[in-house]
């Protein structure tokens, strides 16, 4: 018995006529099927948001919208222009033609989620909800599910916390020129205003377990199980979005195309495929690995600075809540009270290492989407607090959430070091503002 004459035959499929199924080749077919197990969607955010937001609407019932466009070109802060992959929502017209980070997505536990994406520009396209647990076909991995065409993402979101979504085909470029947003899971009843709430703004509650921190006031504790949409929850007065990403302005350049970085196939997948003579042509095969960023970004905003060296934000950045899911006052620069809850999102959408760094305790509530201590995982963690000057050190699509309530005033910046991937080389040091009054 050898390779040649097996002891057993195996037949196989051919996969004549089905080339894009097995291998990664422009163009795979775009396919817009109709979503298995369609039920009515049940999320109320698009509704307030065509409610409040100015020229906003709501195309399909109770159903997000989520455009993938490509090849729009932005300005940083020394003049130079980049190119980038944008996510819109036509729905709202500050959001219609793209924005770098996407818009941020809101939703209560416990929907039934619509998300109609369509990939537009060069293809193809996914949306991954990153750390949602959707079914496979919802899952938006290309390969496993399809690429899109147009069609209509459903899933259920059963832990409070932050996410993020992206463009999971050809997932290495299309991240990093900014096919990405920021998700946010909410309490169920976070839209729903009949307690007297600023649906529409602060305070608002995140899930944490925070029985051991009597600082942090208005904690509700209890059981997951019981009907209250508030069960391990504590509020927040304070809400700010760090999205932070760094950019290699000539690996831009070079893998602008994306037919680059695919090899030419061979007539075996896998086997001989040639890697040096790809079908654009106009250069040898690009390694994706050699990255070397010297633009340094957090939620949209530039650190002007060059590598090496260190520069900060201005002062009173927010988010619109056009961008923001009808939200009004996201901050990224933070501008707080004594004694409010401060709650920080961080996301590293950077290919190199980072650091973050405060000047006042914090207290980690939340890795990846998950509470810290919250059932059903409070066997095996539990929050924690950073001390003042102990970084935090992040990778590429981690989240962490901490909160912060001070008694004392403060004018002072959050650090963000940026460190090589591989080399563990010094890049950049970016200043966030941090004045609590």
């Amino acid at each position: 018995m050898s390779f040649s004459k097996p002891g057993h035959k195996i037949p196989r499929r051919s996969v004549a006529g089905h080339e894009a199924e097995w291998v990664k080749s422009f163009d795979p077919p775009k396919a817009s099927p109709p979503t298995p197990d369609l039920l009515k969607p049940t999320n109320p955010v698009p509704a307030f948001v065509a409610a409040n937001v100015p020229g906003a609407i709501m195309a399909l019932p109770y159903t997000q919208r989520v455009h993938l466009m490509h090849g729009t070109d932005l300005k940083m802060w020394d003049g130079k222009k980049i190119e980038y992959f944008l996510i819109g929502n036509p729905d709202v017209p500050m959001a219609a033609n793209g924005t770098f980070p996407g818009p941020t997505i809101r939703v209560p536990r416990g929907v039934v989620f619509h998300g109609q994406v369509e990939g537009h520009g060069q293809p193809p396209h996914t949306i991954h909800w990153h750390g949602i647990e959707p079914t496979a076909i919802n899952d938006g991995v290309g390969h496993t599910s399809m690429e899109v065409g147009d069609y209509t993402y459903q899933w259920q979101p059963n832990h409070i916390g932050s996410y993020f979504y992206h463009c999971h085909r050809n997932t290495i470029q299309h991240f990093e020129f900014g096919l990405y947003g920021f998700l946010i899971i909410e309490p169920p009843d976070a839209y729903d205003p009949k307690d007297g709430k600023n649906v529409g703004g602060y305070p608002r509650r995140t899930a944490a377990n925070l029985a051991n921190y009597p600082v942090f006031p208005g904690f509700v504790g209890g059981n997951l199980e019981s009907g209250d949409p508030h069960a391990m929850t504590v509020p927040y007065d304070v809400e700010a979005l760090w999205v932070i990403d760094d950019i290699d302005s000539v690996w831009r350049e070079q893998a602008e195309n994306a037919h680059q970085t695919f090899p030419e196939h061979g007539d075996q997948p896998g086997v001989n495929d040639d890697f040096h003579n790809n079908d654009k042509g106009s250069y040898d095969f690009f390694a994706f690995h050699d990255y070397n960023p010297d633009y340094f970004v957090v939620t949209g905003q530039n650190f002007p600075g060059r590598v090496g060296g260190a520069a900060s934000i201005r002062t009173g950045v927010t988010i619109p809540p056009e961008l923001n899911s009808g939200v009004k006052g996201m901050q990224v620069s933070i501008n707080a009270k004594v004694n409010q809850t401060i709650l920080v999102r961080m996301l590293c959408a950077a290919f190199v290492k980072i650091k973050v760094v405060f000047t006042v305790d914090v207290v980690c509530i939340a890795y990846d989407g998950r509470s810290l201590g919250v059932p059903p995982f409070g066997k095996y963690n539990y929050p924690y607090t950073i001390k003042a000057g102990t970084p935090i050190e992040m990778s590429t699509a981690q989240r962490c959430d901490v909160l912060i309530r001070t008694t004392k005033p403060m004018n002072s910046y959050a650090q963000v070091e940026y460190r090589h991937h591989l080399s563990d080389a010094f890049l950049f040091n970016g200043r966030i503002p941090f004045v609590v009054q």
